[in-house]
């Protein structure tokens, strides 16, 4: 990062976390060991869910869980086009097609009445994304696929800490997965962690991130050697772990570190009309795992473009997040195009992710709204 600028999102490391990583390297215990299971303790207890399983990264959740769920060629799984790409790639990995389904305007989440109509014979699971940590229709999405009898994964990667009408986020669908990349609201570096109440859907998984080893062996190297499935190194290491029982014990303050820093950026743009910020409904407490605004919808993607570019011309970080996934080149490359799911287009083409960190001053926020009404004013004025 270079030497003045205001990054775009940092990770929270205090005295706490480095002491139980460097006690856990102390230790000699690296793999499997008691960090991995009061880790994943703490991070099911969070959600309201039984069982955690800790794993390499939110990516490898997403992709144990739809193997658990014995989704394969063949089978197709609904999401949305507006998030993260792995959320779809994890069904490709499984051999399945991605249909997609546009979104909601207001909450970037899926719009539940073109999931019903995206149904088929072939359905065989649900991947509903919380845009941004948002978990409007996390209920409704549940409800569908009560109704047609398929499985609802959530992926509330970017929703640790989150509830929407009193409900833990995780514990929506029937399995969960979160995140822990540097950006999260806590991290293990790179981490993620598969959140259940179904113990069968939790053993396969540990044995599946684990090499397909027996979840019980008795420490013999010959069950070490035993495989009874097909599995792969998705284990989490015990650093990481460390990394992540320092940080939940601090979930409570860091979550409202992050309200506090998403208070004051709505009260300094409020009142910039070309603005859309970020919608939380009531029934919502948003833990804020990024705060993303949009240019209003007569700007263009060129003009948004510009907006970013002057953003960091004066050392202000930002991202579009998210270009769409179907208009990624793999996703084109499987019949994917333009004006297919235009909301989701739209939305995409005017998104703007500012600076969002605990440790971002109230001076550096100023900053970057002074600088951004002074980007969206340069935009104005060469239309004229």
């Amino acid at each position: 990062m270079p030497e003045g600028e205001i990054s775009l999102s940092r990770p929270d490391i205090t005295a706490l976390d480095e002491r139980l990583v460097l006690e856990t390297l102390r230790s000699g215990r690296l793999s499997i060991g008691p960090m991995q299971e009061e880790f994943e303790q703490l991070v099911a207890r969070a959600s309201g869910c039984t069982n955690g399983i800790a794993v390499s990264s939110g990516t490898a959740g997403l992709h144990l869980a739809l193997l658990a769920l014995g989704i394969g060629q063949g089978d197709e799984v609904i999401t949305t086009p507006f998030s993260f790409i792995a959320s779809a790639n994890c069904i490709l990995y499984a051999g399945a097609k991605p249909v997609f389904c546009d979104i909601c305007p207001q909450s970037l989440n899926l719009d539940p009445k073109r999931i019903e109509a995206a149904i088929t014979p072939r359905t065989k699971a649900i991947i509903a994304v919380e845009a941004f940590g948002n978990p409007a229709y996390m209920d409704a999405y549940a409800a569908i696929a009560a109704k047609y009898e398929i499985p609802l994964i959530e992926d509330c990667c970017e929703a640790l800490g989150t509830t929407w009408r009193g409900r833990k986020c995780g514990s929506f669908g029937r399995v969960g997965i979160f995140g822990f990349y540097p950006n999260k609201q806590i991290t293990t570096g790179e981490g993620g962690m598969i959140v259940t109440d179904d113990d069968h859907l939790a053993d396969a998984c540990r044995s599946m991130r684990n090499q397909g080893r027996p979840t019980k062996m008795t420490g013999a190297l010959g069950q070490w050697l035993h495989h009874e499935r097909l599995g792969y190194n998705y284990r989490l290491n015990e650093l990481s772990c460390a990394l992540g029982v320092a940080q939940m014990r601090r979930l409570p303050e860091l979550i409202e570190r992050r309200r506090e820093i998403a208070r004051t950026y709505i009260d300094r743009l409020r009142g910039i009309s070309e603005l859309v910020l970020p919608t939380v409904e009531p029934a919502c407490e948003l833990s804020w795992f990024v705060f993303v605004v949009r240019l209003s919808p007569d700007y263009s993607q060129a003009e948004r473009d510009r907006v970013l570019q002057g953003l960091r011309n004066h050392d202000v970080g930002c991202a579009d997040y998210f270009p769409c996934i179907h208009l990624q080149p793999p996703y084109q490359a499987l019949g994917f195009a333009p004006g297919m799911f235009p909301i989701a287009e739209s939305v995409s083409h005017r998104t703007i992710a500012l600076p969002f960190h605990t440790r971002l001053s109230e001076r550096d926020i100023d900053l970057v709204c002074q600088t951004l009404e002074l980007m969206i004013s340069r935009e104005q004025l060469s239309r004229d």
